[in-house]
């Protein structure tokens, strides 16, 4: 597909240079077409592995106006300090994106010490990367709604008090406080944005809501019986993904840096997203869906509602796709995923 590993920097006439983490996942995918669309020079940090893990990236190189001759992938890892310091030097970017992590949250409980690892040590060593080679770089740090977890107030505010009920979230307490300490200690450009659950077709499909819609596909397809969930009452603040990579850049054109809330100030169960999601292909999801004690959490986090209103004054930022057209955007791109994949026209990537 014509992808650039670790290729000679490219010199383009005054454009700015990003650096993503986590270029591979949603967000990251998002958001480096945002940044090329925007004429930017994109770096993405990525993990070796034996197999090719680029599939979110297809859509960049197939479209002709993109300009994915800008777009370098590098071998790296937050675990790896030593690298992250010569990428960071060899690629002096303007602005760096922090989205790497192990982001599932039920998983963070069964692998604790390898979600802290990357989640939060690994945010210290990129920072720590930032500091020893002198570049003064504009640093965004993915935070979490999940910090929140046993939320103290409803809706959740950049001063609302975190109470995080997983590893996961923990991790993420701790990434956030550390760039909020290198940016008073020694004067970096960084911010924190508090995303709220988001979501697209793009959505791991171990995550509920892509778990639901994959299923509503396979389901309406005569391909799948049953679909197996945990606890269908956690309610969660649902927003569009594609829609929040763009707040992360209006974060880092800011000459001031600060922290802010991303999300619709909207909550819905998961009872709320089978209703739509099954619903919009003529289907009765209690006659599908079957409770299994193994995707409980042990500590669950109940109720997740944000305020975006600093966003809403400071960025200039809102969420425009709603809760019911996300859930029927994802079945429908799940539906046309399935009818690809089974005719061949496409390969299915995770």
């Amino acid at each position: 597909m014509g992808r650039k590993f670790s290729e000679p920097l490219v010199e383009l006439t005054m454009a700015k240079r990003a650096l993503i983490t986590g270029i591979t996942g949603q967000d990251g995918s998002y958001l480096a077409e945002l940044l090329l669309s925007k004429d930017y020079e994109v770096h993405g940090i990525i993990r070796r592995a034996s197999t090719f893990n680029t599939g979110r990236l297809d859509p960049i190189y197939a479209d002709p106006h993109l300009g994915k001759s800008r777009l370098f992938l590098h071998y790296g890892d937050l675990s790896d300090a030593s690298a992250l310091a010569r990428l960071i030097g060899k690629i002096q970017p303007d602005e760096i994106y922090n989205l790497a992590a192990q982001s599932h949250v039920r998983v963070s409980f069964d692998s604790p010490e390898y979600t802290t690892d990357i989640a939060a040590t690994g945010t210290v060593r990129l920072l720590e990367a930032i500091r020893e080679t002198g570049i003064k770089p504009r640093f965004y740090q993915a935070s979490s709604s999940e910090m929140y977890g046993k939320v103290q107030e409803i809706p959740q505010t950049e001063q609302t008090p975190f109470y995080p009920r997983s590893p996961y979230g923990c991790a993420k307490v701790y990434s956030y406080w550390i760039t909020v300490n290198y940016r008073e200690s020694y004067g970096l450009h960084a911010s924190n944005g508090i995303l709220f659950n988001h979501e697209s077709p793009r959505r791991g499909e171990t995550f509920v809501t892509r778990k639901i819609t994959r299923a509503v596909a396979h389901i309406k397809a005569g391909l799948q019986d049953k679909l197996f969930l945990g606890n269908l009452d956690a309610k969660r603040d649902w927003g569009y993904a594609k829609e929040y990579v763009e707040a992360m850049w209006l974060m880092l054109q800011l000459e001031k840096p600060d922290d802010y809330v991303i999300a619709t100030n909207e909550t819905h169960s998961i009872r709320e997203f089978l209703d739509v999601a099954f619903e919009h292909v003529e289907l009765d999801w209690k006659k599908c869906v079957e409770i299994d004690p193994r995707y409980f959490r042990p500590a669950e986090v109940d109720l997740l509602i944000g305020d975006y209103g600093k966003a809403k004054k400071q960025l200039g930022w809102e969420p425009k796709t709603r809760f019911v057209a996300l859930a029927k955007l994802m079945v429908d791109a799940d539906v046309e995923l399935l009818r690809k994949h089974r005719q061949g026209e496409i390969e299915v990537h995770n």
